[in-house]
């Protein structure tokens, strides 16, 4: 872990903001020269803080305007049915986000789909078909504010 100063955190927050700012733009933006700011920047990327640029696409507007968070619990237990599950559930273009959780469920997963017959269609010709899969709770999410993150 790198020690980060007021400078470095100001960096990472413009990046949040907006992830194709050029070191030149947040340079000027932070009263930094280009190279300066560069530096900074690479540095960031080199120690992990930095894991790489998203682009956001807005769903809605792309004809996805429903977004459900499953909890799945597995009916198998073992590597074996944890790996099976994972790469099943990889190739379903509609789950966007797969996380393995401890607690309740096994996994989280972020579904999205154009509605609600659309995402009933992918639950059960594609979910619950799942190898291993047992319970299943579907949580629709209603709105979401965006958060900066850790540096607020």
């Amino acid at each position: 872990m790198i020690d980060l100063d007021d400078t470095d955190r100001a960096i990472l927050r413009a990046l949040v903001a907006d992830a194709t700012r050029s070191a030149g733009a947040i340079g000027r933006a932070l009263g930094l020269s280009q190279p300066a700011a560069w530096r900074r920047i690479r540095r960031l990327e080199a120690a992990g803080i930095l894991a790489g640029r998203r682009v956001d696409l807005d769903a809605e507007r792309l004809g996805f305007g429903v977004t459900v968070f499953l909890g799945v619990k597995l009916a198998t237990k073992g590597r074996v049915g944890l790996e099976d599950f994972e790469r099943a559930v990889a190739a379903i273009p509609e789950v966007q986000v797969v996380q393995h959780v401890l607690g309740l469920y096994d996994y989280r997963l972020r579904v999205s789909a154009r509605d609600l017959a659309d995402f009933e269609r992918v639950l059960r010709r594609r979910i619950m078909t799942l190898p291993g899969i047992g319970n299943v709770e579907a949580n629709v999410l209603l709105g979401e504010e965006r958060r900066p993150g850790p540096l607020g």
